[in-house]
């Protein structure tokens, strides 16, 4: 099946309002940048947005959240974002702060068919709140829930239209636990290449978690931080 759309606009046109989202990267590295900006450019609003960070103010989710077309971010670190922090002050947005280990292991959850797990993180924290503890061989733990997603929107180097995926060093982050924790994933890929050529034991996401996907361009390759140390 050639799972290959025409643009990221395309990709965007699926999503409907309201829907709840995963998005691949860690600061600014291995984000769908393209399928982004389409999603702002559509208006697409009252959305859940399950990201590890929430971008800067003109890239990213950012862009998303200076349109108002966030409700609510799950996320483990969102201290970049302007924006973000007037919104969250003016209570605007909707916000729940998961640790970074529990987040990945609430979407690997789910993408393995895990109904929850049992975590010593937050033990004892208002991570803590209103769910299930336990006493595990002298140790105190937390049950967390899996993560689940309408769509996730996933960045990687090389695809074909198979739907196989390479990521590229440190882009790999969230990406691959993303694609197969959604009922619709939707990768935009730097190269796009024919069937068979991508080896088999090279294979980061198997095609059978990824529904669509789109050669993306323009990538800008920022740096979330620039430090100069002169000699």
């Amino acid at each position: 099946m050639n799972k290959v759309l025409r643009d990221a606009e395309e990709a965007a046109a699926l999503v409907p309002d309201g829907a709840t989202i995963m998005m691949g990267g860690f600061g600014l590295c291995g984000i769908p940048e393209n399928l982004v900006t389409a999603l702002q450019r559509r208006g697409t609003k009252d959305l859940t947005i399950i990201s590890n960070n929430a971008g800067i103010d003109d890239f990213g989710i950012g862009l998303l959240l200076k349109a108002r077309q966030v409700r609510k971010m799950i996320s483990t670190y969102v201290g970049e974002n302007k924006e973000f922090e007037r919104q969250y002050l003016q209570r605007e947005i909707e916000v729940e702060l998961v640790p970074q280990g529990t987040f990945s292991e609430r979407i690997r959850a789910a993408g393995a068919g895990i109904g929850g797990f049992f975590t010593p993180t937050g033990y004892g924290t208002l991570i803590a709140e209103g769910k299930e503890t336990r006493e595990i061989n002298g140790r105190h733990y937390v049950f967390e829930q899996p993560l689940h997603a309408d769509f996730a929107f996933v960045k990687a180097w090389q695809g074909d239209p198979l739907g196989n995926l390479i990521y590229r060093r440190t882009a790999r982050n969230f990406n691959p636990v993303m694609a197969t924790a959604a009922r619709v994933t939707i990768a935009e890929v730097e190269r796009l290449v024919e069937p068979g050529e991508i080896d088999a034991d090279h294979v980061h996401t198997p095609g059978i978690y990824v529904k669509r996907l789109l050669q993306g361009h323009g990538y800008s390759k920022r740096i979330e931080k620039r430090t100069v140390r002169h000699g």
